[in-house]
C-alpha cells in the first residue's frame, strides 16, 4: 500500500486575509516621508500628554515642533495614507501647543 492511501485529501482552503498596514500605498518606499509622518504623530501625542501632566514648557516646544514638522511633511508627502496621519498629528500638535501655552508654557 502506498503512503498516500491513508492521507485525507482536503480541498485548498484560502488563508484568511490579514490586512497589511502600510504608508506606502503606491508600492514604492518613502523612508524620509514616513519618518516625518511618524515624527509628527509622536510630537502631537507628546504635546497632548505633556499638557495633561502639567509639563507645559516642554509641551509648548513639542507642539511647536510637531506643527512645523507636520507642515513640511505635508509638503513632501507622497501618499494619501501619509497625509491623513500628518493631519491628525499636526492637529494634535496644535491643540497641545494651545493647551500648554494657555496654562503657562514659555
Amino acid at each position: 500500500m502506498s503512503p498516500r492511501a491513508h492521507t485525507v485529501h482536503r480541498p485548498h482552503m484560502p488563508h484568511p486575509h490579514v490586512p497589511h498596514v502600510t504608508l506606502n500605498t503606491d508600492g514604492r518606499r518613502h523612508p524620509r516621508e514616513n519618518i516625518f509622518t511618524v515624527s509628527t504623530l509622536v510630537l502631537g501625542a507628546l504635546s497632548l500628554i505633556l499638557a495633561a501632566v502639567s509639563v507645559h514648557s516642554l509641551g509648548v516646544g513639542a507642539g511647536l515642533a510637531g506643527m512645523v514638522i507636520g507642515a513640511y511633511a505635508q509638503l513632501i508627502s507622497a501618499t494619501t495614507a501619509e497625509r491623513w496621519l500628518i493631519v491628525f498629528g499636526a492637529g494634535a500638535s496644535f491643540v497641545g501647543f494651545g493647551l500648554n501655552l494657555a496654562n503657562g508654557g514659555f
